[in-house]
Protein backbone atom coordinates (compact mmCIF):
# COMPACT_ATOMS: atom_id res chain seq x y z
CA UNK A 1 0.00 0.00 0.00
CA UNK A 2 2.64 2.47 0.99
CA UNK A 3 5.19 1.62 -2.17
CA UNK A 4 2.10 2.57 -4.18
CA UNK A 5 1.49 5.73 -2.65
CA UNK A 6 5.17 6.32 -2.48
CA UNK A 7 5.44 5.60 -6.27
CA UNK A 8 2.37 8.08 -6.90
CA UNK A 9 4.14 10.86 -5.51
CA UNK A 10 6.87 10.16 -6.95
CA UNK A 11 5.81 10.09 -10.54
CA UNK A 12 3.65 14.09 -9.92
CA UNK A 13 7.55 14.89 -8.30
CA UNK A 14 8.54 14.17 -11.68
CA UNK A 15 5.64 15.90 -13.52
CA UNK A 16 5.79 19.00 -11.60
CA UNK A 17 8.58 21.24 -13.55
CA UNK A 18 6.54 20.70 -16.33
CA UNK A 19 3.73 21.90 -14.69
CA UNK A 20 5.49 24.70 -13.70
CA UNK A 21 6.11 25.87 -17.25
CA UNK A 22 2.80 25.76 -18.37
CA UNK A 23 -0.29 26.90 -16.53
CA UNK A 24 -3.59 27.71 -17.11
CA UNK A 25 -4.81 30.84 -15.92
CA UNK A 26 -7.97 32.80 -16.12
CA UNK A 27 -8.62 35.46 -18.46
CA UNK A 28 -11.11 38.10 -17.16
CA UNK A 29 -13.25 40.90 -19.07
CA UNK A 30 -15.07 43.68 -17.42
CA UNK A 31 -17.79 45.59 -19.20
CA UNK A 32 -15.10 48.46 -20.00
CA UNK A 33 -12.83 45.93 -21.62
CA UNK A 34 -10.10 45.49 -19.36
CA UNK A 35 -8.52 42.63 -19.21
CA UNK A 36 -6.99 41.22 -16.41
CA UNK A 37 -5.35 37.78 -15.28
CA UNK A 38 -6.35 35.69 -11.92
CA UNK A 39 -4.94 32.20 -11.06
CA UNK A 40 -8.84 31.88 -9.06
CA UNK A 41 -11.62 32.46 -11.49
CA UNK A 42 -12.92 35.54 -12.16
CA UNK A 43 -16.17 38.08 -10.69
CA UNK A 44 -19.72 37.39 -11.76
CA UNK A 45 -19.82 40.11 -13.52
CA UNK A 46 -17.00 39.69 -15.51
CA UNK A 47 -16.53 37.23 -18.57
CA UNK A 48 -14.27 34.48 -17.54
CA UNK A 49 -12.09 32.53 -20.33
CA UNK A 50 -9.27 29.79 -19.65
CA UNK A 51 -5.48 30.86 -20.75
CA UNK A 52 -2.98 28.58 -21.04
CA UNK A 53 -0.19 30.43 -20.31
CA UNK A 54 3.52 29.26 -20.72
CA UNK A 55 6.89 30.59 -19.80
CA UNK A 56 9.76 29.42 -21.90
CA UNK A 57 13.29 28.94 -21.44
CA UNK A 58 15.09 31.85 -23.40
CA UNK A 59 16.86 31.45 -26.25
CA UNK A 60 17.42 28.04 -28.09
CA UNK A 61 20.91 27.66 -26.93
CA UNK A 62 22.09 28.75 -31.05
CA UNK A 63 24.69 31.83 -31.08
CA UNK A 64 23.36 34.34 -32.50
CA UNK A 65 26.25 36.16 -35.01
CA UNK A 66 26.98 39.69 -34.66
CA UNK A 67 26.16 42.31 -37.69
CA UNK A 68 29.32 42.33 -39.48
CA UNK A 69 30.14 46.25 -40.82
CA UNK A 70 30.79 46.53 -44.84
CA UNK A 71 34.23 46.76 -44.91
CA UNK A 72 35.46 50.79 -45.88
CA UNK A 73 31.93 51.64 -44.35
CA UNK A 74 31.49 55.28 -44.84
CA UNK A 75 34.47 55.75 -47.49
CA UNK A 76 33.26 55.57 -51.23
CA UNK A 77 36.45 54.67 -53.22
CA UNK A 78 37.84 57.34 -55.69
CA UNK A 79 35.87 60.11 -53.39
CA UNK A 80 37.28 62.31 -50.78
CA UNK A 81 36.40 61.53 -47.21
CA UNK A 82 34.31 64.53 -45.90
CA UNK A 83 35.60 66.45 -42.85
CA UNK A 84 34.30 65.51 -39.65
CA UNK A 85 31.26 67.85 -38.43
CA UNK A 86 31.72 70.05 -35.85
CA UNK A 87 29.81 70.07 -32.82
CA UNK A 88 27.08 72.63 -32.43
CA UNK A 89 25.75 73.25 -28.84
CA UNK A 90 21.94 74.71 -29.29
CA UNK A 91 20.53 74.96 -25.51
CA UNK A 92 23.20 75.14 -22.25
CA UNK A 93 22.74 75.15 -19.12
CA UNK A 94 23.18 78.81 -17.95
CA UNK A 95 24.34 78.56 -14.24
CA UNK A 96 22.69 82.63 -13.82
CA UNK A 97 26.32 83.88 -13.42
CA UNK A 98 27.87 83.86 -17.05
CA UNK A 99 28.79 80.51 -16.79
CA UNK A 100 32.20 81.84 -16.00
CA UNK A 101 33.06 78.57 -13.69
CA UNK A 102 32.52 74.77 -14.64
CA UNK A 103 31.56 72.26 -12.49
CA UNK A 104 34.94 71.17 -11.67
CA UNK A 105 36.32 74.66 -11.01
CA UNK A 106 33.30 75.23 -8.70
CA UNK A 107 33.77 72.07 -6.84
CA UNK A 108 37.59 72.80 -6.49
CA UNK A 109 37.22 76.60 -5.29
CA UNK A 110 34.42 75.07 -2.67
CA UNK A 111 36.75 72.15 -1.38
CA UNK A 112 39.88 74.92 -1.02
CA UNK A 113 37.23 77.68 0.44
CA UNK A 114 37.79 80.16 -2.72
CA UNK A 115 36.14 83.07 -3.46
CA UNK A 116 36.19 82.91 -7.61
CA UNK A 117 34.09 84.88 -10.26
CA UNK A 118 31.32 83.31 -11.02
CA UNK A 119 30.07 81.87 -8.07
CA UNK A 120 26.83 82.36 -6.30
CA UNK A 121 25.75 82.47 -2.65
CA UNK A 122 24.67 78.31 -2.40
CA UNK A 123 28.49 78.12 -3.59
CA UNK A 124 30.05 80.29 -0.72
CA UNK A 125 27.70 79.32 1.62
CA UNK A 126 28.84 75.75 0.81
CA UNK A 127 32.51 76.74 1.02
CA UNK A 128 32.22 79.18 3.95
CA UNK A 129 28.83 77.70 6.15
CA UNK A 130 26.19 80.90 6.92
CA UNK A 131 27.52 84.50 6.87
CA UNK A 132 27.95 85.70 10.33
CA UNK A 133 26.15 89.63 9.14
CA UNK A 134 24.40 89.82 5.73
CA UNK A 135 24.19 93.60 4.48
CA UNK A 136 22.38 95.36 1.43
CA UNK A 137 22.92 97.96 -0.46
CA UNK A 138 21.65 99.29 -3.83
CA UNK A 139 20.67 95.68 -5.02
CA UNK A 140 24.04 94.08 -3.37
CA UNK A 141 24.47 91.95 -0.67
CA UNK A 142 27.57 91.38 1.05
CA UNK A 143 27.93 88.46 3.42
CA UNK A 144 30.54 88.95 6.27
CA UNK A 145 32.23 86.33 7.79
CA UNK A 146 34.11 86.85 11.45
CA UNK A 147 37.37 86.36 12.08
CA UNK A 148 38.82 82.78 11.45
CA UNK A 149 41.48 81.02 13.22
CA UNK A 150 43.96 83.65 11.87
CA UNK A 151 42.54 86.47 13.05
CA UNK A 152 40.27 87.61 9.56
CA UNK A 153 37.74 88.58 8.85
CA UNK A 154 35.70 87.58 5.04
CA UNK A 155 33.76 90.20 3.23
CA UNK A 156 32.00 88.62 -0.13
CA UNK A 157 30.05 91.07 -2.23
CA UNK A 158 27.84 89.63 -4.57
CA UNK A 159 25.50 91.33 -7.50
CA UNK A 160 21.73 91.50 -8.40
CA UNK A 161 21.64 88.35 -9.88
CA UNK A 162 23.34 86.64 -6.39
CA UNK A 163 26.62 86.20 -8.45
CA UNK A 164 30.25 87.16 -6.88
CA UNK A 165 31.15 90.51 -7.74
CA UNK A 166 34.16 90.43 -7.07
CA UNK A 167 37.06 88.43 -4.84
CA UNK A 168 37.03 88.64 -1.33
CA UNK A 169 38.36 91.04 0.37
CA UNK A 170 40.28 89.83 3.59
CA UNK A 171 40.37 92.59 6.60
CA UNK A 172 42.90 92.15 9.25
Amino acid sequence: MHGSLYAGLFALALGLPHAATAASVFRCVDAAGKVTFSQRGCPIDQQQALQQAENPTPGNGKPVPMATPKKNAGVKSGKKQAKPRELVVTGGQDDGCGNLLDASQRRQATIRREVRDGMSRQDIESAFGRPDKVSTQNGQVRYTYEADGNGRSRQVTFDEAGCVKSKAKKKR
